[in-house]
């Protein structure tokens, strides 16, 4: 018997973009005061592509994964970068210029 996928075990990630009524900001300029936007539920977010609204539950997750991307990838960028191969060696300190400085042979 062939093992059938059971949808509900992982949560899908829908890809977000900015509502193009709001830009984003949740709220549209009224006559006199901001008005929240009616197209995105003044999220500011709207799924990608087909730019349907979100429930609110549904929002908050996909939004938690947003953040947990962003969180990830700030965190890759505090390490600095990663040389590797030839260029990693060449910027290594090896102390064998004058003063025990730095000597790469050029």
């Amino acid at each position: 018997m062939k093992k059938a996928h059971v949808p509900g075990f992982r949560k899908a990630q829908v890809e977000l973009e900015h509502c193009s009524t709001c830009k984003g900001k949740a709220v549209v300029q009224g006559v006199s005061y901001e008005l929240v936007c009616i197209d995105c539920n003044g999220s500011g977010w709207v799924m990608a592509g087909s730019r349907m609204v979100l429930a609110s539950d549904e929002l908050v997750t996909q939004l938690s994964f947003k953040l947990q991307q962003a969180q990830r990838e700030i965190e890759v960028l505090k390490r600095g970068p990663s040389i590797t191969g030839p260029a990693a060696y060449y910027q290594q300190n090896n102390r064998r210029g004058a003063g025990g400085s730095n000597y790469t042979g050029d």
